[in-house]
């Protein structure tokens, strides 16, 4: 059964697969892998654009892996297995009255899969996901469950949080969660020039804050959410209505962006209009919801899609470059650029590791070139010693992110360490952490 993953760009026939339901099965399927002298990854939800998931050799499908294992709602620890989508999570956790403190804009991924490639939200205060993580229980490459915590191997730690599946499988993941919260959202065109001039000024004064630019027009789609507190003196936004969520979402941002991207890739020279148009047609929504509904939108329209994080400080400087560059390009591009913010970690390959980071992450619409966009995006953003997401599209190797990692050195000792023979690689990984 051939697999693929969301963007449909990456496929595989791998020659044994397991679909494990105990942790105990995820176990005997890493032996069983390692006695036919079989590599062994993990596959979570496929939204991966990279080929991170591909396997010549055993791959341990987790979707019958899912749920809630425990949870103190007095803490906020969480512990949940590692095949749960952040959908089925986000819900598990309302009926909890829990929430995680900040999500990306889609839900799609495995928990395990989002922690493992550095997905992440936005927001200057905030981390990526991997940094709500208190503990992990990885299988090692001997079959054996270890458990990694800040008490507990550190180190293993300090590297598996953002590991790219080349540690071990996750099992379980334990993360911090908070009481259940609502955000105030705005969401609202503003002319590009602007947000640029306002940059610091929108990211400083609100929890989470975001702007997508569509190339060849002037304004962009900024988006500030903001937590609600009990006695606040601000006025708070009604819910949105459920036929106006399914109209701004579903009807204009899925069903009417992904026929204006359908007819641009049927006959490119109406791309720049409709880019045009699909950004004079943004409209203005105040609302409030539960965190989760006002930090997820949802993506139906398919896309491929590349991302660096950089040093916050020289984000306007290559949005300014890729501003320059895009009306060179011989191909058009249909889809937005969009920009985040998020406070610096310590995890060892995290792309925010040691540095407050702004994102920029470039896309185009499925079977519209994108090779020549993509690569003078990344000759911009590497410049300036960006860092590519993970599970996003770049041409890196390890030589290359080994100067923009402090710590790689100190991850690659950990990878010797636990998995001498490799038995969690492939070509990725290969590529992007060496052999």
């Amino acid at each position: 059964m051939t697999w693929q993953n969301w963007a449909g760009t990456v496929t595989m026939d791998p020659p044994r697969r397991y679909w494990p339901k105990a942790a105990d099965a995820i176990c005997d399927a890493v032996k069983e892998a390692a006695a036919a002298g079989l590599t062994v990854r993990a596959l979570g939800s496929g939204h991966s654009f990279t080929p991170a998931a591909v396997t010549a050799g055993a791959a341990l499908d987790l979707s019958g892996w899912t749920g809630i294992v425990s949870a103190d709602t007095e803490s906020g620890l969480v512990t949940v297995r590692s095949g749960t989508t952040l959908r089925a999570l986000n819900a598990d956790l309302d009926v909890l009255g829990l929430a995680m403190p900040n999500l990306g804009d889609i839900d799609a991924q495995t928990i395990s899969g989002a922690i493992s490639t550095g997905t992440h939200g936005t927001g200057a205060g905030y981390g990526g996901i991997a940094t709500q993580v208190e503990a992990l229980e990885l299988v090692m490459a001997d079959g054996a469950r270890v458990r990694a915590s800040a008490t507990e191997n550190p180190d293993l730690f300090a590297a598996a949080r953002v590991s790219i599946g080349a540690l071990g499988v996750i099992a379980t993941v334990t993360l911090r969660c908070v009481p259940a919260f609502r955000l105030a959202a705005a969401e609202f065109p503003m002319p590009l020039d602007e947000v640029v001039g306002r940059f610091e000024e929108l990211a400083r004064d609100n929890d989470h804050f975001e702007f997508f630019w569509f190339p060849y027009a002037r304004n962009a789609l900024v988006k500030l959410s903001n937590q609600l507190t009990a006695g606040s003196a601000s006025p708070v936004p009604p819910p949105m209505p459920g036929w106006r969520r399914f109209y701004e979402y579903e009807v204009m941002e899925n069903a009417a962006f992904g026929a204006l991207c359908r007819a641009g890739r049927a006959i490119p020279s109406l791309v720049m209009p409709l880019g045009k148009l699909a950004a004079a047609t943004l409209s203005h929504r105040s609302y409030s919801a539960l965190s989760h509904r006002v930090f997820v939108t949802p993506r139906r329209v398919r896309f491929v899609e590349s991302e660096y994080a950089v040093p916050r400080e020289a984000i306007l400087d290559i949005l300014a470059e890729v501003r320059q560059a895009v009306p060179r390009l011989r191909q058009p591009v249909m889809f937005p650029v969009e920009v985040r913010v998020a406070a610096a970690d310590d995890i060892w390959l995290s792309t925010a590791y040691g540095r407050d980071s702004a994102y920029i992450a470039i896309h185009q619409y499925v079977g519209m070139p994108y090779q020549e966009y993509f690569a003078a995006f990344e000759s911009i953003a590497a410049a300036a010693g960006g860092r590519p997401h993970w599970g996003k599209m770049h041409s890196l190797d390890a030589g290359r992110l080994e100067a923009r990692y402090p710590r790689f050195a100190d991850f690659q000792r950990i990878r010797d360490e636990v998995d001498p023979e490799r038995r969690f690689a492939n070509p990725y990984l290969d590529q992007v952490l060496g052999r």
